[in-house]
């Protein structure tokens, strides 16, 4: 059987009640709580999180010299270097990345300690002092799902007294690329003048696959040449009105459409299909993540089938 707490109630410095005081017994004991709503929403994320289709997968690196000073058998480290490759997986050949940015540069009279100075680079790495660190930055798009696999070589000379030798250390992150976009189109026919090209419309279902809330911000049909398309969707605002940008929930559908005209040539002659198939163009997407990740995703040729 369970019984409630007794109600805290303040006492003397005399008393021997082992009953806590209210402060105490609140979840938050501070006499003056923050009025501030927004304060639990204004904190970076507790983990990486998922990583999407679209998105650029964005790291820094970092290779430090944490020779400690004052030791007894001094060490030089000199012609430090980071190279990183990452595995994806449709090819067993790693992709080789390009790391940036370079070193800085460090102007006369504010070098200050961890900074690395122009003099200490060459083309073969960087030589670091106790306590200097040289920074790079991965930047790689993501285009499909499965796991990846960013491997990154640390490679450096070590000098002694008595000796020197080269060093290399390599280390592996793996980390699972998720979909992020389901896109489903369709297309009609509409009804168009005598001496007008012909007319479609296209429908696309946009739906939020991913664990995270984006924001889309555009969703462009580039057409070919002998086709132009116009969007029918949240950018079509009235005089007076502010453009909303859609917002999707986890597992949200946004529809759009897009009105495809046929452009005729300069005699009037339609476009031809293409194994009976007229080619109107992609759909690109782009959308913007809780955290002000940017994602980016391009569908194949859409069309419609000659009828």
């Amino acid at each position: 059987m369970q019984h409630p707490l007794p109600t805290p109630s303040p006492c003397s410095n005399s008393s021997s009640s082992s009953f806590p005081t209210p402060p105490a017994s609140l979840a938050y004991p501070s006499a003056k709580p923050d009025s501030f709503i927004l304060s639990p929403l204004l904190t970076l994320p507790p983990a990486f999180g998922s990583a999407y289709v679209g998105e650029t997968f964005s790291c820094t690196l970092c290779a430090n010299n944490e020779t400690l000073p004052g030791s007894s058998l001094a060490k030089v480290i000199t012609n430090v270097r980071i190279e990183a490759e990452m595995k994806i997986p449709s090819s067993g050949v790693p992709i080789s990345l390009m790391l940036g940015p370079n070193p800085p540069e460090i102007e006369k009279g504010e070098a200050k300690k961890g900074d690395v100075k122009d003099g200490e680079r060459d083309q073969n790495g960087v030589d670091l002092e106790t306590g200097q660190s040289l920074q790079k930055v991965v930047n790689f798009d993501l285009k499909e799902e499965g796991s990846h696999v960013l491997a990154v070589t640390v490679t450096y000379s070590e000098t002694t007294p008595t000796s020197g030798r080269i060093r290399n250390f390599r280390k592996l992150y793996q980390f699972v690329c998720k979909g992020c976009m389901v896109v489903r189109t369709k297309t009609g026919p509409l009804l168009s003048g005598e001496k007008e090209g012909r007319k479609w419309a296209l429908e696309a279902q946009l739906e939020n696959c991913g664990e995270e809330i984006i924001t889309l911000d555009t969703a462009l049909l580039e057409t070919t040449d002998r086709f132009r398309s116009q969007g029918l969707n949240w950018e079509v605002v009235g005089e007076g009105e502010d453009m909303e940008r859609p917002v999707l929930m986890p597992g949200d559908v946004q529809q759009v459409c897009f009105l495809v005209e046929e452009v005729l040539g300069t005699r009037g002659e339609p476009v031809e299909p293409v194994d009976g198939r007229f080619i109107f163009g992609i759909l690109s997407l782009g959308w913007k993540g809780t955290m002000g990740n940017r994602g980016f995703l391009s569908t194949g040729t859409l069309g419609a089938r000659l009828k």
